[in-house]
């Protein structure tokens, strides 16, 4: 099968399974940041799949009323299912890119894998956000076109030479929604550089711990006023 064959199937494969966003990065800009998160490893792929699925606005734009429980709890039933939808589509990718001789190193959607950093594997942001699906916020959320922040992400490595899409030339401009919205303060507000580290963004610390208040206060430790402030994505 050709290179472009394989890549049109797995698309019509992701859509089928209800991806909204599908895209193909090159990663041969980022690998060393790649690699420092995720180990050397990693340095074999030269390609990620992201797929992203759209969360429902009728959840979302819900959030605002932050201490209500059952908000809450229609928030984590969303969140869950849509990535554990992410991780089942992943594998189902991965194992097609396998059976055309490829590597495949499928991400899951959501768990950290280092409870020390709060960092996983790979950056699903950074993956579609090299693969043209949107922009990082100034919440460092990727921001899609389509749907803002409003979407769930996974990636798939491989060294399939897949065709790549090309960087979004957008960004927040003076939008601070997301900023004055954050109880805690989390995000400084910088433009996201990809040269700088995750710190001078985000205080990832922060946000963690203000969730796990929420967890001893009202049994949920989700949040999500960012993904609700954000302009992009509403109706």
């Amino acid at each position: 099968m050709s290179d472009s064959s394989l890549q049109t199937e797995l698309q019509k494969m992701a859509t089928e399974h209800g991806v909204d966003l599908f895209g193909v990065a090159d990663l041969g800009s980022a690998q060393d940041f790649i690699c420092r998160q995720g180990g050397q490893q990693l340095r074999k792929f030269s390609r990620a799949i992201s797929i992203g699925i759209r969360l429902l606005d009728a959840i979302v734009d819900e959030l605002h009323r932050h201490e209500d429980r059952p908000t809450l709890l229609a928030y984590k039933g969303l969140y869950n299912s849509v990535n554990s939808q992410l991780d089942h589509i992943a594998l189902l990718l991965a194992k097609r890119l396998q059976e055309e001789g490829y590597r495949s190193y499928p991400i899951p959607a959501s768990p950290p894998y280092d409870p020390e950093n709060l960092i996983g594997v790979m950056s699903h942001k950074l993956a579609a956000s090299l693969a043209g699906l949107g922009w990082i916020g100034r919440s460092c959320l990727l921001i899609t076109p389509s749907c803002g922040p409003r979407v769930r992400l996974s990636t798939i490595l491989t060294d399939a030479p897949l065709k790549a899409g090309s960087l979004l030339d957008r960004d927040c401009d003076d939008c601070r929604a997301c900023l004055d919205i954050c109880p805690v303060k989390a995000f400084t507000g910088v433009p996201f550089d990809p040269s700088e580290p995750v710190e001078a963004r985000f205080n990832a610390h922060s946000c963690h711990d203000y969730m796990n208040e929420r967890k001893e206060k009202l049994g949920e430790d989700l949040c999500g006023l960012c993904v609700y402030a954000c302009p992009h994505g509403r109706h």
